[in-house]
């Protein structure tokens, strides 16, 4: 079984800059799709941001296309979210997650593996 942990939350200024982590507690298959989503308090998990490595394509919620970046080191089994110019309106918990359906896809419920989440908080 697949666990995954995230690590790299924190407090930062507006306009600032964080890196999340995820990493995988097992050997992961190189072909799954692994993405990012948040959450705020009340509301359902939404998408940020997911890649795929046989095509080698990337797809991001408009709202932080070109901010965020998401990437993944293989030799460390390990996904990461950069986060540019953050705004107040980032503030969630943030969760990675793999997909076993191997296709890009923005759904929650095709994602399989999920870790804890950790808390992003950007003040104003």
């Amino acid at each position: 079984q697949v666990q995954l942990v995230e690590s790299g939350g924190g407090l930062v200024q507006a306009g600032g800059s964080l890196t999340l982590s995820c990493a995988a507690s097992v050997r992961t298959d190189d072909t799954y799709t692994w993405g990012w989503f948040r959450q705020t308090p009340g509301k359902e998990r939404s998408f940020v941001a997911c890649r795929n490595p046989f095509p080698g394509v990337t797809r991001y919620e408009d709202s932080v296309e070109g901010r965020f970046f998401i990437s993944r080191d293989s030799a460390k089994d390990t996904l990461y979210l950069q986060m540019n110019s953050l705004k107040p309106e980032d503030t969630a918990v943030y969760f990675c997650a793999a997909s076993s359906t191997r296709v890009l896809t923005a759904l929650p419920d095709d994602y399989d593996y999920w870790g804890q989440g950790t808390q992003v908080t950007v003040s104003s």
